[in-house]
């Protein structure tokens, strides 16, 4: 959650309201998103940019396979999100696994969510991939560099990033 009580943003006037809601389909893309990952061939493609996080439910145990939009960063990879249930459960710790199309790969979790990492890391994924940045609710400055007025509103809006690190 945000550690930030007041409204004031210091960046200035963010350029978009913030993230969007999860539209009522999202489940349905959601399963269609889970089959083309699992295609031989196509996943190759659509898991240059997807990924299936296997995330363990920590009351459950259940595995929730979660699609994911992902951004390599170094060895690396960052997850730009809200602060959603599925993100409680790496909380919990432990390693997690992730299917990028192929045999599915474990990593060591970090949820980021204080202010300076979260617009550090939101930063870099906004510059690799602008479907994601507007997903999000970051919109771009005049020179096309992501806006930090946007990056930080997602942050009061419980926005975290998640580093996953080979394990």
């Amino acid at each position: 959650m945000s550690e930030q009580a007041s409204s004031e943003n210091p960046y200035g006037t963010p350029t978009t309201s913030g993230p969007v809601p999860i539209p009522s389909y999202q489940a349905l893309m959601n399963r269609f998103v889970r089959t083309l990952l699992r295609v031989p061939g196509l996943s190759g493609v659509v898991g240059k940019r997807l990924m299936i996080l296997h995330v363990v439910g920590r009351k459950s145990g259940a595995v929730y396979d979660v699609p994911l939009a992902y951004t390599r960063h170094g060895d690396a990879l960052l997850i730009g999100t809200a602060l959603r249930p599925w993100v409680k459960n790496l909380r919990a710790g432990g390693p997690v696994r992730a299917s990028f199309g192929g045999a599915a790969r474990t990593f060591d979790p970090v949820v980021h969510t204080s202010e300076t990492d979260v617009l550090r890391l939101y930063e870099i994924i906004a510059r690799d991939n602008k479907q994601n940045a507007k997903f999000n609710g970051i919109g771009y400055t005049a020179d096309g560099s992501p806006s930090q007025a946007d990056i930080y509103q997602t942050w009061q809006q419980g926005g975290v990033v998640v580093e996953l690190t080979p394990h």
